[in-house]
């Protein structure tokens, strides 16, 4: 027995060491961004702002809707609005395009990649700060596009739904700086809550705009952005595309955004308190 005593002495040593040395902890950001999740928007934030890939979608997306305006501008008769917003009388108006901004033509993703590495879930007075500070990019192909469509005489609205109040003159700041056409007195900018329309739902300031204009093209990241109605279920949303699923591509050209939108809430609708992410895994597709 004695010959093993050496050997039982060193084992013992080495688990005293182990029971006295710190489990080894993540850093205080990774901590926070596990327990709220956010860490599931880190693949898109990055997809977004390194890949290749994202930039040929987005520049793909903006040459599509090139073609699409030659086409609407020499065919009266299209008109890119659901029936409900403008179905007669405007083949005589001049022309319109209604574009979204957040993530159609201007890039927020390092307002993302904040929560990422912060920790914590979508806070308004947090974007709004970002907003504030006027730094969005342009997304690839966007401005391109804006400065065509203003050439051949059509008018450029900006429907968006950043805070009238409190993102106004930053937002008319910062797509005026990018070199998007914007009006004098930012007429063509039509935030929540502006007084004109104020409505939550886009539709509203789509009609606003098709008072005067036909209205040619629609381009957005985010279904609301085409249609009103959409904060139903994942079912819901499809039907509601269904009558217009000849649209896509040519009067209506959707950009990629897979950080963020109503898609992501459409899913969690049936999970109740369910936590997000086990939520997201439940209704993932297997076969």
């Amino acid at each position: 027995m004695t010959a093993f005593r050496p050997a039982l002495l060193s084992f013992a040593l080495l688990l005293s060491a182990c029971a006295s040395t710190p489990t080894a902890l993540p850093p205080p950001a990774m901590t926070a961004t596990a327990a709220t999740g956010v860490h599931d928007n880190l693949n898109a934030t990055l997809w977004m702002q390194s890949a290749a890939e994202y930039q040929a979608a987005t520049l793909g997306s903006y040459a599509q809707a090139r073609q699409s305006l030659d086409a609407a501008l020499a065919d009266t008769a299209i008109n890119a609005l659901p029936v409900s917003e403008q179905s007669q009388g405007f083949e005589s108006l001049p022309p319109a395009i209604i574009t979204d901004a957040d993530e159609t033509l201007i890039d927020n993703s390092p307002f993302q990649a904040r929560r990422i590495r912060d920790g914590g879930d979508f806070d308004p007075a947090t974007w709004a700060a970002w907003s504030n500070e006027r730094k969005a990019r342009a997304i690839p192909g966007a401005v391109a596009f804006a400065q065509y469509a203003a050439r051949r005489g059509v008018t450029v609205y900006y429907v968006t739904n950043r805070d009238h109040a409190s993102e106004y003159q930053a937002t008319a700041d910062n797509l005026r700086a990018l070199g998007f056409p914007l009006a004098e007195d930012n007429s063509n900018l039509l935030l929540r809550g502006d007084p004109r329309a104020p409505g939550k739902e886009k539709g509203e300031r789509r009609r606003l705009v098709a008072k005067d204009h036909r209205v040619v093209l629609l381009l957005g990241d985010n279904l609301g952005d085409f249609l009103d109605g959409v904060g139903g279920d994942v079912a819901a949303r499809e039907n509601l595309i269904a009558p217009y699923a000849d649209w896509w591509g040519s009067r209506w050209i959707m950009l990629p955004n897979p950080s963020y939108g109503s898609w992501e809430s459409a899913v969690l609708k049936a999970c109740g308190e369910q936590p997000a992410t086990a939520c997201k895994r439940e209704a993932l597709r297997y076969d």
